[in-house]
């Protein structure tokens, strides 16, 4: 359903006590989150665990891991915990705990869920049905262009886009998600208040309002290598499925896109010339991988069986339509509003042929509501 019929619930800040708890064992060396989530459902709580004794973690830890989950806290501990409250109280942030309402049930199905996620922005869009784009960094201009008019379209039937706000696809599918109704969800691999690449840096600030950004990783967390695959399990795993465009063979968006396989999620991919260096990836993944061969909106929305709730919005266009609203629009902009007055036709059906002629890279949609004719 689309992001505005859903209603949350008041959510209630993390504590300080819960906080210490949580950014303390994901300091301790040795234990992983699959580690993290046993101790817990072992032990009930932070402070249990905690106050249990050496001969008693041996039980369920090595040696090693015992001493490192008892060892005295780290002293910046203390610091990292009071930025992180006043992070929390900031307008617009949330930190959502794992077990805790307003966790977004997709991602604690995860084999091995983030303890803690910090939110900026929407955060009911955490619970809509979502569709993640990613693709290569160093994307093509049409690649790019391609993925921002998917991403729009998609976006416009209801769907959330999510991508990781890398350069290249990812940008431009988190652009085109904040165009349609569906907005954007962007998972990054740093801390919540450290933005990478930094010539992403406005469009996350634009994220942050319209759309969400979410992370995984503690406050300063720097772009580290490693950071970037958890990240994209996240990608996979809010997402009802993954649509590779444009990725060399050795892309890291094929990460992303075979999460989603072991995920038991849909996965989509759009094909190019065979003689492209950036088409090799996405034919790897239809060819070897399962994925489903995508040329418009459609292909996805149908195979999801989202088709009827898309409506209006995705009516093939009239071709004796198409020359009566090509000339309509001329050398000037013009609204839906404007365009139903002048051809006399209702608003919801002018839309739903705008936009297939804007997939058909007929029309191109401008701020404000506007349309204008793309001239070939």
């Amino acid at each position: 359903m689309p992001a505005t019929d859903i209603q949350f619930e008041a959510l209630q800040p993390v504590s300080a006590q819960a906080l210490a708890g949580c950014l303390r064992l994901q300091q301790v060396a040795g234990v992983g989150l699959l580690t993290a989530h046993r101790l817990l459902q072992r032990y009930g709580s932070f402070q249990a665990l905690f106050e249990t004794d050496y001969a008693a973690l041996l039980g369920c830890l090595r040696p090693a891991q015992a001493s490192a989950v008892l060892a005295p806290p780290a002293p910046a501990l203390a610091a990292l915990v009071e930025a992180t409250l006043r992070w929390q109280e900031q307008g617009g942030h949330a930190l959502l705990a794992y077990g805790a309402p307003g966790y977004p049930p997709l991602l604690a199905r995860l084999p091995a869920p983030p303890l803690l996620l910090y939110v900026q922005g929407r955060r009911e869009l955490l619970a809509c049905t979502a569709l993640a784009i990613v693709g290569s960094r160093n994307a093509s201009q049409q690649g790019k262009l391609t993925a921002q008019r998917m991403a729009h379209a998609l976006s416009d039937a209801g769907l959330t886009i999510v991508s990781g706000l890398a350069q290249g696809i990812d940008g431009a599918a988190h652009a085109g998600g904040l165009a349609g109704q569906g907005s954007t969800v962007a998972f990054i691999g740093t801390g919540p208040d450290r933005i990478y690449p930094a010539a992403n840096a406005a469009l996350a600030r634009r994220i942050a309002v319209e759309g969400c950004v979410v992370s995984e990783f503690a406050l300063g967390t720097p772009p580290l290598r490693d950071n970037f695959p958890c990240r994209n399990r996240l990608i996979s795993g809010l997402a009802a499925g993954v649509l590779v465009v444009e990725a060399a063979a050795k892309s890291g968006s094929l990460i992303t896109a075979r999460l989603a396989v072991h995920q038991g999620k849909e996965l989509y991919a759009m094909p190019g010339s065979i003689h492209a260096t950036l088409a090799k990836g996405c034919h790897q993944l239809i060819r070897r991988d399962g994925a489903k061969l995508v040329e418009s909106a459609d292909d996805i929305l149908v195979d999801l069986g989202l088709l009827e709730r898309a409506g209006a919005g995705y009516t093939q266009p009239d071709d004796a339509f198409v020359d009566t609203l090509l000339q309509a629009l001329g050398q000037q902009c013009a609204t839906a509003d404007g365009l139903s007055q002048q051809l006399n036709q209702p608003v919801a059906e002018l839309q739903g042929q705008l936009l297939a002629l804007e997939l058909a890279g007929l029309v191109e949609r401008l701020p404000g509501g506007q349309f204008q004719r793309v001239w070939q």
